[in-house]
């Protein structure tokens, strides 16, 4: 078993993967072509990416691997990022757009590639499904349905309340938005199989190994307490968890916490009849629910965020009920686990990938959708250090805002703005 300090964040995820060797902290000054900050997945996909391309590289890592969003969300990989086309069309154009919502389709074939290619266990599922719980979302759904198989190609499935009840036994939605492409996965051990097929490719992680400064320059440097990397370029990888890093990119996100919930193992009969095709589901409220079945026949509960950042009172309850909302036949189920964890959100939930400056790359602004699109990140941040930027020139173009008030006020400001939105999915 592992030592207290080298054990990962607690949750159901951690306690269902076998024990990992702790890659060993950062001693010394070293030198590298590429050093990558955090071992998620934007971190390890760059670094998987380039040292196939032969350069040398050295992701530092705080924790443990896995042990921020990339290792503790809802798991479920969708198409797409956390702002709707329309969004995208707003901020870029419709010709971006398209090459935009494209680029994620690539994520999802990457995901599904690396799995098969490096032999990555992570009880992969196929299938997904965006439920509406009033007239309002389900207007704004058969739109956005319509919009993707028209203008980006992509054609998704409708399902009215009954062809919906067939695949999934709640009461509580009005039909669902059904996605073949993408799916659901174990975070924490999708994760560590990108950390193993990194450090077979030749990248060097260092786990136990928190970045307190970044030094700019024609050769970056990374320092942490006990040693430092010199690199011809660096990746910024830590999304929510920067603390001071890069103060200009923490101004354009919002750390937000999000939590789960494992209920008590339901057997295999009892978690089947809840979700029959074994996909993935979310609702499209503000202060949505999403879930899905693990492979111990649990059924895994995401139903509530807080974006001040604090866990919520009475978090283990307040979970539970809101479970018995969707499934009322589990009234008699509790929850065995409850974790948690920091997300990064943009104001306008688009991802915010680019530069720095020539020297330093960074990939941010996931907005709950990581788990395809922070592969995808990786990859084109590798791209553009061996001189192919085209793909990251489009994400660079796409415009974003600090959040207002500063580190004093923008999250009071944030806890005000969704309890507005909260309001209108109850009251319409």
């Amino acid at each position: 078993m592992s030592s207290t300090a080298d054990a990962h964040a607690p949750s159901w995820y951690a306690d269902s993967v076998p024990d990992v060797a702790v890659h060993a902290p950062l001693h010394g000054d070293h030198v590298a072509d590429v050093c990558v900050l955090g071992a998620g997945y934007t971190g390890l996909s760059a670094a998987l990416a380039l040292a196939g391309r032969g350069y040398r590289v050295i992701v530092l890592e705080g924790q443990r691997v896995g042990w921020g969003a990339s290792g503790r969300n809802g798991g479920q990989a969708i198409v797409g990022y956390g702002c709707e086309v329309d969004t995208l069309e707003r901020l870029v154009g419709p010709a971006d757009a398209r090459l935009l919502f494209d680029f994620s389709r690539d994520g999802m074939r990457l995901l599904r590639d690396r799995l098969q290619r490096h032999q990555i266990q992570c009880d992969w599922r196929d299938g997904h499904a965006s439920v509406p719980i009033n007239a309002r979302q389900e207007r704004g759904l058969r739109a956005g349905l319509v919009a993707l198989a028209e203008r980006y190609d992509y054609p998704l499935q409708w399902w009215d309340r009954s062809q919906l009840q067939q695949q999934l036994d709640s009461p509580r939605y009005r039909g669902a938005m059904f996605d073949a492409a993408s799916g659901h996965l174990h975070p924490l051990a999708y994760a560590q199989g990108l950390a193993r097929a990194a450090a077979c490719a030749g990248a060097v992680i260092h786990e136990h190994s928190p970045v307190l400064r970044l030094e700019r320059g024609t050769r970056p440097r990374l320092r942490t307490a006990t040693g430092s990397v010199s690199a011809s370029h660096v990746v910024i990888a830590g999304n929510a968890l920067l603390q001071g890093i890069a103060p200009a990119q923490e101004a354009r996100i919002m750390p937000v916490g999000t939590y789960i919930g494992a209920s008590q193992v339901l057997g295999k009969a009892r978690a089947q009849a809840l979700i029959r095709n074994d996909m993935a589901v979310a609702d499209v409220s503000w202060a949505l629910d999403y879930f899905r079945l693990s492979h111990d026949h649990r059924l895994l509960f995401g139903g509530r965020a807080s974006y001040s950042a604090l866990p919520p009172p009475g978090l283990r309850g307040v979970m539970t009920r809101r479970m018995h909302q969707v499934f009322p036949q589990l009234a008699d189920v509790g929850m065995d686990y409850v974790w948690g964890g920091l997300v990064d959100i943009t104001r306008n939930r688009a991802p915010d990938w680019g530069r720095l400056d020539p020297t330093v790359y960074y990939a941010q602004g996931f907005s709950g959708h990581g788990v395809a699109a922070a592969g995808l990140a990786g990859v084109i941040l590798a791209e553009a250090i061996a001189g192919q930027s085209e793909r990251l020139d489009v994400f660079a173009r796409i415009p974003h805002r600090r959040f207002p008030g500063g580190r004093a006020l923008r999250t009071p400001l944030l806890v005000a703005a969704m309890s507005w939105y909260k309001l209108r999915d109850a009251l319409w």
